[in-house]
């Protein structure tokens, strides 16, 4: 009996040991990796206003993946809110300190209640793969300005012999999903669109590499 329970737990264990080795830790290169977010004007005068870049300072995650089982695959990352900082190529640093105050204000993100902007995944789909590249399906949830909300995104991870790996993404987000009321002036004739997009450009490192 004490051997055929012990076969036993050799034969439940022997899938996770599988999955185990095919399983890869990285830690995000904030140096190297960038996210950013696209901000476009709207209204009637949108020919006086301007479309803004904003680019993430502080920010750290990690990517789980498993190449023989990408299901089992996972991210998760965390934005320092206050990092976030207006990019506004052609406009004086003085607007940029402006619009950058505005942004991280109670009026918007409200950087001093949430300090963070987290995501976390929930269920990673392969689309394809071949090489060591992969276009993934990934679903989870973004916690930004307090709200929590569900969004899917389509991600292309490559790894590379030097024991890393990049990863591209696009997604919109609307703010309005997110308690967020977009800035309008002049009675509206100039505002901020509801709708923004997000890049990614994200490389990761192999834990112990």
């Amino acid at each position: 009996m004490r051997n055929f329970a012990a076969l036993l737990a050799f034969v439940v264990g022997m899938p996770i040991a599988v999955s185990s080795e095919n399983r890869s830790a990285y830690s995000i290169d904030t140096q190297k990796s960038k996210i950013e977010i696209q901000v476009a004007r709207d209204g009637f005068l949108k020919a006086f206003g301007h479309d803004h870049l904003v680019s993430a300072r502080q920010f750290a995650g990690e990517v789980q993946l498993d190449s023989a089982k990408i299901e089992d695959s996972s991210v998760s990352f965390t934005v320092e809110t206050a990092s976030l900082t207006v990019m506004d190529p052609g406009e004086s640093e003085k607007d940029c300190k402006e619009v950058q105050t505005t942004m991280l204000g109670e009026q918007v993100l409200d950087a001093s209640r949430y300090p963070q902007i987290k995501f976390s995944s929930s269920k990673v789909k392969s689309v394809s793969s071949k090489n060591g590249i992969f276009e993934l399906q990934v679903e989870g949830t973004l916690n930004l300005h307090g709200v929590a909300k569900p969004v899917t995104i389509l991600v292309h991870v490559q790894t590379h012999e030097d024991a890393t790996l990049a990863a591209d993404a696009e997604v919109s987000l609307l703010q309005s999903d997110f308690g967020i009321t977009p800035i309008k002036v002049g009675g509206g004739t100039v505002r901020v669109r509801d709708k923004l997009k997000l890049t990614f450009h994200i490389v990761a490192r192999k834990n112990g590499a």
